[in-house]
């Protein structure tokens, strides 16, 4: 006879099979006041139905065009699950993705998150809920949906994964980049450190340093693993405050690929973006990776945003009256330098490192 599994009326149940359904609503109920805090206008009903409604007539717009993005957060997730800290990778989801809505001239509305893993920790996942509607509170976005995916089989002990998606809107023919020309000013907003590109190479040189996560940081305050954790900052209030202010013809958040391939992504043919090097101090973060790693300077604007995380591209005569405006949200703004007539490439003066 079987051990009473699979005969009879103890048959064999979906928790049996690794899944938890009951830890599954549980974790809903944990998240609801999370996510009712990120409310705002448009939103329709909460969380636990089979899509999340939005009205974009209650939120304000007159003729919209839609604009969405999705995004993860690479293997910066690998440093969270290995010390255990996962308070702010949702910060760092949301980011990814609303910062990059901004840049096309939309207003974030609504994110939707997606978590996988093996077997679910109800705590854990509701700190990495928080963080994420904490990113969306940050950025005027509603989180009003996700899935929570509980898969046996397809993960490892501990390990979990994380995709982001967010919709935004604008008014039509409010789109950037546009208008974008010889003389033109660019405008850099500093980064937090690291953001989240670059951490498959981040993890290979704290390899090579021999130092574990635990170990104090070599170029700031608390453990090496805290410091390269410090989350994505948020841009989305104070660009969308410089585009209301007149003036904006293109913004590039400094993702993968670093300052040398993003801000060219706002470039029309026949220009260039020339960039003084010199207009910063390059973050104690990017010196000691690049030391580390005997990076050349050429490799390190192409993999890391070298503590620049946005780039505007403003009007010259604008130029000094929306750096007030972002100096006024709280910004340290660096003149990084200008539009000029080029091959769509960056053109660097100075020296970084």
């Amino acid at each position: 006879m079987s051990d009473g599994k699979t005969a009879g009326h103890n048959g064999l149940t979906y928790a049996d099979a690794g899944v938890d359904i009951d830890a599954g609503n549980a974790l809903v109920e944990r998240i609801k006041p999370a996510a009712k805090r990120t409310s705002r206008s448009g939103v329709m009903g909460g969380l636990g139905g089979f899509g999340g409604l939005f009205d974009l007539k209650a939120a304000g717009f007159t003729d919209p065009v839609l604009v969405a993005a999705t995004d993860g957060v690479g293997t910066k997730l690998r440093i969270a699950i290995d010390t255990g800290v996962v308070d702010t990778i949702g910060i760092d989801l949301v980011a990814m993705c609303v910062n990059d809505l901004v840049c096309q001239g939309a207003e974030p509305l609504f994110f939707l998150d997606y978590f996988a893993t093996g077997k679910l920790d109800v705590d854990q996942a509701t700190r990495i809920v928080e963080g994420i509607a904490e990113g969306c509170a940050q950025s005027g976005c509603a989180l009003i949906g996700g899935e929570t995916a509980e898969m046996p089989g397809m993960y490892h002990k501990g390990d979990f994964d994380l995709a982001g998606f967010a919709v935004g809107a604008m008014e039509r023919g409010q789109d950037l980049p546009r208008g974008v020309q010889v003389g033109d000013v660019l405008l850099g907003l500093k980064s937090s450190g690291v953001h989240s590109n670059g951490y498959s190479f981040v993890r290979k040189v704290v390899e090579m340093s021999g130092l574990g996560w635990d170990a104090a940081s070599p170029f700031g305050a608390g453990s090496l693993g805290e410091a390269l954790l410090a989350p994505t900052r948020l841009y989305v209030k104070q660009a969308l405050a410089a585009v209301r202010a007149g003036g904006v013809h293109g913004l590039a958040h400094i993702t993968g690929g670093g300052i040398t391939e993003n801000p060219p992504r706002v470039l029309s043919e026949g220009l260039a973006c020339e960039i003084d090097l010199g207009a910063w101090e390059l973050p104690p973060v990017f010196r000691w990776l690049a030391t580390t790693a005997s990076m050349s300077e050429p490799e390190l604007l192409k993999t890391f945003n070298c503590g620049i995380g946005m780039m505007l591209v403003v009007a010259a005569d604008r130029a000094e009256a929306i750096a007030g405006v972002l100096a006024e949200a709280g910004e340290d703004v660096v003149h990084l330098g200008r539009i000029i007539e080029g091959q769509g490439d960056v053109v660097y003066k100075g020296r970084l490192l």
